[in-house]
């Protein structure tokens, strides 16, 4: 099991408002932080967390993928994204290429980074 993932952003304030609005979504919330210098978000198992980038350089996007306990908190979370500025990368809806069960949504977050919410009722481990 991963403990915690780790990214730079641009704006370490402006994401965080971002991601407060995502993961209110999905009962996630913030653990603990330094107003604009770090932020750790408590994601149940482990933290997702973000950091002012201290060169401002080009950002590599990464994927990172959510596990949502229903559709309806995709819908939610895709909903609140795209209100927080996110792009569109995918409308909520199946993924039968995944796997016979798997649905998810996916927003390009402000630094550029695929972000998804997904639910698949095979690899449900909760």
């Amino acid at each position: 099991m991963i403990d915690h993932i780790t990214m730079a952003v641009r704006d370490v304030e402006l994401s965080k408002v971002f991601y407060l609005k995502v993961f209110e979504t999905l009962g996630y919330k913030v653990a603990f932080g330094t107003q604009n210098s770090f932020w750790a978000f408590d994601i149940g198992r482990g933290l997702f967390e973000i950091y002012q980038s201290k060169n401002n350089a080009k950002l590599t996007p990464f994927h990172v993928a959510f596990r949502a306990s229903s559709y309806q908190m995709i819908h939610d979370f895709y909903n609140a994204a795209i209100e927080a500025g996110a792009l569109d990368n995918g409308k909520p809806g199946p993924r039968p290429h995944y796997t016979d069960h798997y649905y998810a949504c996916f927003v390009i977050d402000p630094d550029g980074n695929n972000i998804e919410a997904m639910h698949d009722v095979w690899n449900d481990w909760e």
